[in-house]
């Protein structure tokens, strides 16, 4: 019992340091025995179990997270466990990758998803309540503009991987057109050196439509332009799911919003 108790205090302790970059100081909320604020058990939800129904597609169209679980799911993509849930999918996305004899023929392409895939927008969420807060696209939108988005490491180790491969990158977004060049920058900027397209939406020829439908069109078109999908990543459901989805989807982890 001695024990259980040193190792939970050793993983308070390391939970609650503080990390600076891109000029926000970031609190890594202290884990918790339990699920909520001050630990406390939360009546009708526990955060965990909303997380892994988040992350299974069984809750779905949802607007925020609850506001319980603020500190629940702050503690989750600041901390060890977010980076280590990434590592996990993009592992198994490079050694499906490698398992395959491609033909050589420079048309085997591997689909990204950005925000949140391969570019992270935490700088963002830690000051807007980690999803708590109803989405502001005026707010979200200057973030954008800034272009300062941090990489995700283990996305840009695949995407490194790739490339090494002989697969060509196409980033795949739901940025508009207007947002292109600051994407472009900012994805450069991240260490992202080369890529064969950025897809980026039209805002008018998609007006009302989900992004389900935005995103299998834009696949059906690289498919009819012969090029081939591999695979395909994203942090939404709403990035694998619909048509011409590519050989292999891979999901990465997610809890601060929800996209149809």
């Amino acid at each position: 019992m001695k024990t259980i108790v040193l190792l939970f205090l050793l993983a308070a302790s390391i939970a609650t340091s503080h990390g600076i970059e891109h000029g926000i100081d970031y609190n890594i909320y202290p884990l918790r025995m339990k699920s909520g604020s001050g630990g406390h058990y939360i009546n009708g939800i526990t955060c965990s179990s909303w997380r892994l129904g988040v992350e299974a597609h069984n809750i779905i169209e949802w607007k925020t997270i609850p506001q319980e679980c603020e500190g629940y799911v702050g503690n989750y993509v600041l901390g060890v466990e977010y980076r280590q849930d990434s590592k996990a999918v993009n592992r198994e996305a490079y050694f499906y990758a490698r398992s395959l004899d491609l033909i050589k023929d420079g048309k085997n392409i591997w689909v990204f998803d950005v925000d949140e895939t391969t570019l992270s927008n935490l700088p963002y969420y830690a000051n807007h309540g980690f999803g708590v807060e109803p989405y502001n696209s005026t707010a979200f939108n200057e973030w954008v503009g800034l272009g300062i988005a941090p990489a995700l490491p283990e996305s840009q180790k695949l995407y490194h991987k790739l490339l090494s491969l002989g697969i060509k990158i196409v980033f795949l977004t739901g940025r508009l057109e207007s947002q292109r060049d600051i994407t472009v920058k900012n994805l450069k900027d991240a260490g992202y050196s080369t890529w064969e397209k950025l897809i980026v939406k039209d805002a008018t020829k998609y007006k009302g439509k989900t992004a389900v439908t935005y995103k299998s069109s834009e696949r059906k078109k690289l498919e009819e332009e012969g090029y081939r999908i591999i695979g395909n990543i994203g942090d939404q459901w709403s990035d694998i799911l619909g048509t011409n989805t590519g050989n292999r989807t891979f999901k990465l982890p997610d809890p601060l919003y929800y996209i149809a």
